[in-house]
């Protein structure tokens, strides 16, 4: 059997958290209906919460495998931005990567090796912002220590996985007065920003329901040798839920105004199909990187749905499917009482706009209506965008807005609250699973203030 190795240091970096044989380390399932802490002496709510300026803005790097590296080589470009620290376990990755940037003018500092190479780092370089491109379950610390060391934390999805974590990071967001944002780059699609636009101008009328998805065939992530599919491989096996709402929901919650002044999470129920998938595969392969990968009791359904219901009793349906052989899809959907915006493939139905009730508008129809509302963001930084890459150019506008609202003392386009409720469906999805589809309530993240939040501006 061709079984590519892991990187010595990186199997020993992942058996030390537990992701390995019996999981331990991973956080227990914490619930959402745990008594809510109050919010700490001395904290303030961040709804609406802007940074003062900063003229440049010096950025840490932690972890700089595919996803990271594509950020450090990105935020390299951006005016304004020195990026002063590259972090990662594997000593070629890190170095690598400080090249690349170094090419492009910045002097970063290159830290590997340790499993608290990340922390020295903090400490030592005292950047204004760090981005966290690691293991899943390395995200919550790293976004908590950060902004104890007074950066603002920019983290890949989802931002935590467990109800106690997600608490955490708002509570040390509070207490700092740091950002601390997942970075949904979904957010900053072209179609994504252009239903947006359309939803504030009130095109489709009063949102009724949304439907968010991420369906994305990752098997062959088992077979890539020290890469995504070594670590995740093993929240397969032993989660069994939706790992990886935000994708579809990001773009879907901000439609809604969520978290914001208009909405809010309320309640969801979670069910999942069986699991069979993960375990046809591992067992067919003859290439996977990790031979444990073919014992494992894989538990995670192929398929899961969850259905939210929000404050005013809008309902949403998230799905999440990395297994099962199908095409690629976000579903991207958004229905008000006049008409519809859907995803994949793009389609629109308006009631006096499109011809019929009974036909989607796609390509040329569908163009010609986006043409008439394409978001202004879009409008001034698209081309560019797309030029740099990163998924279509979203990876791009997303690093550039971060930096954006940094330099000019900007609140974010999403805050901490909206980062932890999308991150939250993960371990609510888990415990509705387990327990039958029985409802579980959102936590409140905002304490209640998200009635005082401000609406996200369609930004020019």
């Amino acid at each position: 059997m061709n079984t590519p190795e892991i990187n010595p240091q990186r199997r020993q970096f992942l058996k030390s958290l537990g992701i390995g044989a019996g999981l331990a380390a991973l956080p227990a399932i914490s619930r959402a209906d745990d008594p809510p802490p109050s919010r700490p002496a001395q904290a303030k709510y961040m709804g609406g919460f802007a940074a003062p300026k900063l003229e440049t803005v010096r950025i840490a790097c932690i972890g700089v495998g595919a996803r990271g590296s594509g950020h450090a080589a990105q935020l390299a470009e951006i005016e304004g931005v020195k990026i002063v620290a590259i972090c990662d376990l594997a000593e070629g990755r890190a170095k690598r990567s400080a090249q690349g940037v170094s090419a492009k003018g910045h002097k970063p500092t290159v830290y590997f090796g340790e499993a608290d190479a990340w922390r020295k780092m903090l400490a030592t370089e005292k950047p204004d912002a760090v981005i966290i491109a690691t293991p899943w379950e390395l995200h919550a610390s790293m976004c908590v220590e950060s902004m104890k060391a007074g950066a603002h934390a920019f983290s890949e999805v989802p931002i935590a996985f467990t109800i106690k974590e997600l608490w955490e990071i708002v509570d040390t967001s509070e207490s700092t007065g740091r950002h601390c944002m997942m970075m949904e780059n979904v957010n900053y699609g072209r179609e994504e920003l252009l239903y947006l636009n359309m939803v504030r101008q009130g095109v489709i009328g009063e949102i009724l329901h949304g439907e968010a998805a991420y369906i994305h065939e990752l098997r062959g992530q088992m077979e890539n040798g020290d890469s995504t599919g070594s670590w995740r491989t093993f929240h397969y096996a032993r989660r069994n839920g939706n790992l990886y709402p935000t994708h579809g929901l990001g773009p879907v919650a901000q439609y809604m105004n969520l978290c914001r002044t208009e909405d809010q999470f309320r309640r969801l129920t979670s069910f999942s199909s069986p699991a069979k998938g993960r375990a046809l595969y591992a067992a067919k392969s003859q290439k996977l990187s990790n031979p444990e990968f073919k014992t494992l009791d894989y538990q995670g359904g192929d398929i899961n749905t969850s259905i939210v219901k929000t404050v005013l009793g809008r309902t949403i349906m998230i799905q999440w499917d990395e297994t099962s052989p199908r095409p690629y899809s976000r579903h991207n959907l958004i229905q008000g009482t006049k008409g519809t915006l859907a995803g994949f493939p793009n389609r629109m139905a308006i009631e006096g706009v499109t011809k019929s009730h009974h036909e989607w508008a796609e390509n040329a129809a569908w163009e010609a209506i986006a043409a008439k509302y394409e978001h202004p963001l879009f409008k001034r930084m698209g081309e560019v965008a797309q030029k740099m890459g990163g998924h279509g150019g979203m990876d791009f506008l997303m690093l550039f807005r971060m930096i954006e609202c940094l330099r000019n003392g900007e609140p974010l386009d999403q805050n901490v609250y909206e980062s932890c409720a999308w991150s939250a469906v993960g371990p609510l999805s888990e415990q509705s699973v387990k327990e039958d589809g029985a409802p579980q309530d959102f936590p409140d993240f905002t304490r209640g203030n998200w009635k005082t939040t401000p609406a996200l501006a369609i930004v020019t």
